[in-house]
C-alpha cells in the first residue's frame, strides 16, 4: 500500500517555503542581471549565485511537493546549498578579487541580512522535523 504524500509546506513549513520562494526569484534575477550586464567581472561569484538559485527553486519544489522523494531531494538541496555559503562565505574573504561584488552567499549573505546563512539550517531542521518514517 503506498504511503500518502508528506505534506512540508504545512505550519512553519509555508514560511520557509515562501522564504524560499523569495529567495529563488532575488537570487535568479540578480545573477541574471549580472551574468547578462558584466559577466567577465566576477564569472564565478555571478555563476555560483545562479547554482545558488537553482537550488532554492529545486528546495521550494520539493517542499511543495513533499512525499518520500521531495523530502530527499529537498534535504540535498539544502545540504548542498549550506555547503555552498559556507565555502563561498570563506572563499569571498580569502580570495576578495574573485567577489568584486556582493552575490547571495558571498561573505555568508551580507548582502541578504545573512538570511542565506541561516536559510539553510532553517531548512535542515523542518526536514528533519518532518522526515518520513
Amino acid at each position: 500500500m503506498a504511503e500518502p504524500a508528506q505534506v512540508l509546506a504545512e505550519g512553519w513549513g509555508r514560511a520557509l517555503v515562501f522564504v524560499y520562494g523569495v529567495f529563488a526569484v532575488a537570487a535568479t534575477g540578480r545573477s541574471l542581471v549580472q551574468l547578462g550586464m558584466e559577466p567577465e567581472r566576477a564569472p564565478l561569484a555571478y555563476s555560483l549565485s545562479l547554482v545558488a538559485a537553482v537550488l532554492y527553486l529545486l528546495a521550494t519544489t520539493c517542499l511543495l511537493l513533499g512525499g518520500r522523494w521531495g523530502w530527499r531531494v529537498a534535504g540535498i538541496a539544502v545540504t548542498v546549498e549550506l555547503l555552498g555559503v559556507l565555502s563561498v562565505g570563506v572563499l569571498s574573504y580569502l580570495a576578495t578579487d574573485l567577489f568584486p561584488d556582493k552575490t547571495v552567499w558571498s561573505h555568508f549573505g551580507q548582502g541578504y541580512a545573512f538570511l542565506p546563512l541561516v536559510l539553510p539550517f532553517a531548512g535542515l531542521a523542518w526536514l528533519r522535523h518532518t522526515r518520513p518514517m
